[in-house]
């Protein structure tokens, strides 16, 4: 496996060619990339072969006419899938279960996993051009404060990941990848292990220093903005990026307070696994879609298109940077809404926002809950976390921040779930409290509320 730089200048030559084009441009390549994909999809990948076998030549085929796929029948048949024949899913599972091997090429391709946090989890593979998508298209679109925070990064110190370190996760597996590859573009990158202690995990940081930029999921940077205003985090970073859960307005200004530092605020990102830079947060804090090279449907129940400025009922990604593992109309399971103004940065690629992930929705009944309802906040807690271990019970587990009672903390806390029910219209539930420390999932993002795990309901 090899990272190409005259690649991944082509990747930002045509990323800057087609932004100029406006949308008729960005429309143009879009299709024309769409129909190469499944062309080579239907040639090499026996699975698509027989999904498109009564479609008509790839040259005139237009999305919506593709079937939908979802992950349990595209793991189903993973030795069909790809268009490469020699990885099978037992030499992916046997590569994946040495994590010494996390960001170790296999087959001239790189692999990850999924966290699973919505089902079955995902094997992901990458070829060589999608890492140099990810860098051309990404430096394609930066603007000039984008340029300003890499010169500043740089300069100020350390880009410190704080994600999952038990597995093949993409969060810390990218960066060793690119390590192993390229290492000069690793420089100055640290990785910080989120399956710790609060007060381990403050420590390493402070260790750092001189801490420029911290990657990690908004409810680790929950946590963060506590020990800040503590007192006990001491780094200042000028930029936080996140990312894999929904950033609130709330915590965007309690971090905000937290570190004054933040010359350039936070950058939000929405992506996968299966598409790492599947859009760029622009100037004007709006996501936008890199729809020269990945399409996203916002659609209804049935798979239809909602308009712009409708919710939708799940998410369709399709990733044209990626022709070894094709990834068409794949459902995503989160709730999308396309914005019906023109983003005041200027851009011609469509800006969205994300209104919430399956993964995290909290169901009794006929009534569905987001986490963001239940108010999971107490002075003497570091951590907070609401289970539901069945329809109508749920637990609470805290990890306490002092030598406070635990017993006070726990009645608190659980009246104030209480009422949240009550308040919704939910009936017969019981809330009580455990013994047992809150979990982070298995790529190391820490879920105030988890739900109780369903099989997918589209599979």
């Amino acid at each position: 496996m090899r990272f190409s730089l005259l690649r991944t200048l082509g990747y930002f030559a045509g990323g800057l060619w087609t932004a100029w084009g406006g949308r008729k441009r960005i429309e143009a390549r879009q299709l024309r990339n769409l129909r190469r994909l499944v062309e080579k999809a239907r040639r090499d990948s026996p699975l698509f072969r027989r999904l498109y076998a009564d479609l008509g030549p790839s040259s005139e085929v237009e999305l919506r006419e593709l079937p939908v796929t979802r992950k349990p029948d595209l793991m189903a048949e993973f030795d069909d899938w790809l268009t490469i024949r020699s990885l099978t899913l037992d030499r992916a599972r046997d590569h994946l279960r040495d994590i010494r091997k996390l960001g170790v090429p296999i087959d001239d391709v790189a692999i990850f996993r999924t966290s699973g946090t919505s089902g079955e989890p995902a094997v992901v593979v990458l070829p060589s051009s999608f890492l140099e998508y990810s860098y051309g298209i990404t430096l394609a679109r930066f603007e000039q404060y984008h340029w300003k925070l890499v010169r500043d990064m740089r300069k100020l110190g350390m880009r410190v990941t704080i994600t999952g370190g038990n597995g093949h996760f993409a969060g810390a597996g990218f960066n060793k990848l690119v390590r192993h590859l390229r290492p000069r573009l690793a420089r100055g990158l640290a990785f910080i292990e989120a399956e710790q202690s609060i007060g381990q995990l403050v420590e390493q940081l402070n260790a750092i220093g001189r801490v420029s930029c911290i990657v990690t999921y908004p409810s680790m940077l929950t946590i963060l903005a506590k020990e800040k205003a503590a007192g006990r985090l001491q780094v200042e970073p000028v930029v936080i990026s996140t990312g894999g859960e929904t950033l609130t307005e709330d915590l965007r200004t309690r971090v905000l307070q937290a570190f004054p530092s933040l010359k350039y605020g936070i950058l939000d990102t929405y992506a996968c696994t299966e598409c790492l830079v599947l859009s760029f947060e622009c100037s004007s804090g709006r996501k936008h879609v890199n729809e020269d090279w990945v399409i996203l449907e916002a659609v209804d129940e049935a798979m239809r298109p909602v308009p712009a400025g409708t919710l939708s009922a799940t998410a369709l990604l399709t990733v044209l940077a990626n022709d070894v593992q094709p990834f068409i109309r794949y459902d995503l399971g989160d709730c999308v809404r396309f914005h019906t103004d023109p983003c005041p940065c200027g851009s011609p690629f469509r800006s969205f926002q994300v209104e919430g992930r399956e993964a995290t929705l909290v169901r009794v009944g006929e009534v569905t809950l987001s986490p963001l309802v239940f108010d999971l906040e107490h002075e003497h807690a570091r951590r907070i976390q609401l289970v539901q271990t069945s329809e109508r019970d749920f637990e609470v587990r805290i990890e306490l921040a002092d030598e406070a009672a635990p017993g006070v903390v726990f009645e608190e806390l659980i009246r104030s779930v209480k009422r949240v029910f009550r308040d919704n219209g939910v009936k017969d539930v019981a809330v009580t409290a455990s013994q047992a420390p809150p979990e982070l999932t298995a790529s190391g993002k820490f879920h105030e509320v988890l739900p109780l795990r369903r099989s997918d309901s589209r599979s």
